[in-house]
């Protein structure tokens, strides 16, 4: 494949997400580099902090069968599946998938 159609690829792609939206189109994508960190790691929802922003712990996945571990201290991260400005309805114990975007902490748990 030449660069010319890898380029014109990539563009029709952006503009069928443009057009549609990630979330019709059910694709997920993650850019990873030798080196890299983990992208995302475990946690357990502790309590409601103020809207759709959440008090969270680290957890450690142990043996099949196990309860996971709580490690490190309490965190907050944003659930992106509840509205900014309405108080988030998660309830605690939660676990779920969080990610670092930018300086946010973030998690995607529908109610």
């Amino acid at each position: 494949m030449s660069e010319q159609t890898g380029i014109a690829n990539t563009q029709q792609a952006l503009e069928k997400l443009a057009r549609k939206s990630s979330q019709q189109t059910m694709e997920t994508s993650t850019v990873a580099s030798p080196g890299a960190r983990a992208t995302a790691w475990a946690v357990k929802v502790k309590s409601n902090s103020s809207y759709n922003a959440y008090n969270v712990r680290a957890v450690e996945i142990g043996q099949p069968g196990s309860l996971p571990t709580e490690i490190g201290s309490e965190m907050q991260a944003i659930n992106l599946a509840e509205s900014f400005l309405q108080t988030g309805q998660l309830p605690a114990g939660t676990y779920v998938a969080m990610s670092r975007v930018g300086k946010k902490n973030v998690f995607y748990a529908p109610v």
